[in-house]
């Protein structure tokens, strides 16, 4: 019997140790900066989710995961994104538009001198 539940345990441990990002980090709504949001609900709808977030100097966003996306720079700015792929420092111009078919993960900061704002639109 005991060899059974140490069998389920260790089945247990593995599933929750090998959970997508998805469910492990939050979504961008739910991750802020410092306890804050950044980011808002403009627009939901049964097909769509659009959010636009703000990026003020210093201001980022901790570590949370995308569903397929796309977005687009309303202000641009300068972002330190660590991701998968590592650290590297951005500039991101202002009417720049970005999408991605997979889930993805990141976290941002803003290291500009100007406030950056987004809109994501998800898909659901």
């Amino acid at each position: 019997m005991k060899s059974h539940i140490a069998f389920f345990l260790f089945v247990l441990f593995a599933f929750f140790t090998n959970c997508n990002e998805q469910q492990v980090l939050p979504d961008p709504l739910e991750a802020g900066w410092h306890g804050q949001s950044v980011c808002e609900v403009v627009e939901e709808n049964e097909n769509i989710r659009v959010l636009k977030c703000t990026f003020e100097p210093g201001v980022g966003h901790e570590e949370h995961y995308h569903n397929p996306h796309v977005g687009y720079t309303l202000a641009g700015g300068t972002f330190r994104i660590t991701d998968k792929e590592g650290t590297r420092e951005v500039d991101v111009p202002t009417g720049y538009s970005f999408s991605n078919d997979e889930i993805t993960s990141h976290e941002v900061l803003n290291v500009g001198e100007t406030t950056a704002v987004f809109l994501i639109i998800e898909y659901k």
